[in-house]
């Protein structure tokens, strides 16, 4: 375990775990759109049987693959894969972007805020947190 880094191996399973919770979102049809926070527009939409919400999921759940991916190779345990510096760099910064996009609407617009907001916005900090302590730690390697 002491070749690979740690961190990056916990920012690929963290970035894995959410691409199979948007498969299962899928799987899981309008209710399960309206948990998670997708909007009642995609979950009526997935009621209706359009392929919008399935093909916007599925996209969003093969980004977050490929950002598992890229965190397994800087983490050691794939080869390295191609731009994997500016990857790992774009991975972080979004991450760590969308948890803090809560902070001007906690500001700016508290009636607009909802727990969903708040609770995914706190995750994706954390696991944007977790991929740029892993990215620290190779930098110098990459």
């Amino acid at each position: 375990m002491a070749d690979y880094n740690v961190a990056l191996l916990l920012g690929a399973a963290l970035s894995a775990l959410a691409a199979l919770l948007h498969l299962g979102i899928i799987l899981g049809g309008p209710s399960w759109y309206r948990f998670f926070g997708a909007g009642e527009r995609m979950a009526t939409m997935a009621q209706q049987g359009k392929l919008y919400p399935t093909l916007l999921t599925l996209g969003i759940a093969a980004v977050l693959a490929a950002w598992a991916a890229y965190a397994l190779s800087g983490a050691g345990l794939l080869a390295p894969l191609p731009w994997l510096k500016t990857g790992l760099c774009v991975i972080a910064a979004v991450y760590l972007l969308r948890g803090l996009a809560i902070v001007p609407l906690l500001t700016i617009a508290r009636s607009k805020s909802t727990p969903f907001l708040v609770w995914s916005s706190l995750i994706c900090l954390g696991y944007g947190i977790v991929h740029a302590i892993g990215l620290q730690q190779i930098w110098s390697a990459l």
